[in-house]
């Protein structure tokens, strides 16, 4: 590792279970990280394949994981996939740690979220104004 900045962006592919709901896993992580910082691109190559550039200063593979898996995304572990992606957690947390970046100082989980909650159907809101909810 350099004080060259290309060492600091990660390519990175993300592999997803073929049984679950939603047929195109890869498309919808996509879509979900294109807004959260640190995420420089998000390419789905298959239903089931999505390749993943991000800048390890901001974010790391196991927080994008992490926020892909709350997000209801089931990734694969098969034995090879889980060994590669222990590798990337120990190598990624290590470089981080050495750049002074903590486990808390992204907002990839946050933003995912909040995203998330922005494109979601608000239909069973009040839509009474503030002022009359608390005379019900």
């Amino acid at each position: 590792m350099g004080d060259n900045p290309h060492d600091l962006v990660k390519n990175r592919d993300i592999h997803f279970a073929e049984l679950h709901p939603d047929p195109n896993q890869a498309a919808t992580a996509a879509l979900l990280l294109a807004d959260v910082e640190g995420i420089l691109n998000a390419t789905p190559y298959s239903a089931t394949h999505l390749h993943v550039s991000y800048q390890l200063i901001e974010v790391s593979l196991e927080q994008i994981e992490t926020g892909l898996t709350t997000m209801g995304l089931h990734i694969d572990n098969r034995l090879l996939y889980r060994l590669k992606r222990a590798l990337y957690h120990y190598t990624e947390e290590t470089e981080r740690v050495n750049l002074g970046c903590n486990r808390s100082d992204s907002k990839c989980t946050r933003m995912i979220f909040a995203d998330r909650y922005q494109r979601m159907n608000h239909k069973l809101r009040d839509q009474r104004p503030e002022h009359w909810r608390k005379y019900l």
